[in-house]
């Protein structure tokens, strides 16, 4: 249970879901840094899910677009999706292949700090330009270079240590998209991505899953699922809601700071 709630709130703050995961589940459940990595994978399971419920409208207007019936923002959803996703793979794949069984240690926790500098960077110019320059870009003011862009960003996001919904959140702020926009757009990407997650983790990590199993037993994997995908759907909400509202230079200044203390002791637990 307790790997499904680090699990349900860190995929969708800054401070990589997978690095969470990994930690908790070497200190307290003696795994070692593959089966932890492979376990955080195999939880996307529970994101998707919760990410499929919250957002089933939206899903089910991307596949009526995928049959010809959807309407403009449909087929514009569609699109960003696959192109995202088609980027990310590229990547994933690749950085999945060299990291998984090479970084550990203190290297954790420098993307992280990393990316809490960048959020807190977003806040600050949210701040300044308010009133001056407000983010207006949306879905439909994207072309294939912006999409391809953020596909990158949640690319790199295969990287223990760095987080996919900071990375892409981050990005899309930089960009210009409108904060609102971008944590949604970021939340539904994450649908195509945490199945393709999944996938890697199942086609290239087979030994490590058998011994996850093995070792925490299928029973209590399920339960982390089941709680990951009820508190997914709970921070998924809370998170919209606050950056829809005025508090969103607030929000990045929290996320940011967030990021920057898992990263820190990311590294002492690396260190210790």
């Amino acid at each position: 249970m307790l790997l499904g709630a680090i699990q349900g709130v860190s995929e969708w703050l800054p401070i990589s879901s997978k690095t969470q995961v990994i930690i908790a589940s070497t200190y307290l459940f003696g795994l070692t840094f593959e089966q932890g990595y492979a376990l955080g994978l195999f939880l996307e399971v529970g994101t998707f899910i919760a990410a499929t419920i919250y957002f089933r409208r939206q899903v089910l207007g991307v596949l009526r677009a995928l049959v010809g019936r959807g309407d403009q923002e449909d087929r514009m959803l569609l699109k960003f999706l696959v192109i995202a996703t088609a980027v990310t793979a590229v990547l994933g794949v690749v950085i999945y292949k060299v990291v998984s069984s090479s970084l550990t240690g203190p290297a954790l926790g420098i993307p992280m700090i990393i990316l809490g500098c960048v959020l807190i960077g977003d806040g600050a110019l949210i701040v300044l330009a308010r009133g001056r320059r407000v983010p207006t870009r949306g879905l439909a003011d994207l072309g294939n270079r912006d999409i391809m862009i953020i596909g990158v960003a949640q690319g790199i996001a295969a990287f223990p240590g760095v987080s996919r919904s900071g990375a892409t959140v981050s990005t899309m702020l930089l960009m210009g998209i409108k904060p609102e926009d971008s944590f949604r757009l970021s939340f539904l990407a994450l649908i195509p991505a945490s199945i393709g997650a999944t996938g890697v983790t199942v086609l290239l990590s087979k030994a490590s899953i058998g011994s996850v199993v093995n070792t925490l037993t299928l029973p209590v994997i399920l339960v982390s699922i089941l709680v990951t995908i009820v508190i997914g759907v709970v921070s998924i909400r809370t998170l919209l809601r606050v950056a829809g509202s005025k508090r969103i230079a607030l929000l990045a200044f929290v996320l940011g700071a967030l990021a920057i203390f898992s990263g820190i002791t990311s590294i002492y637990l690396g260190t210790g």
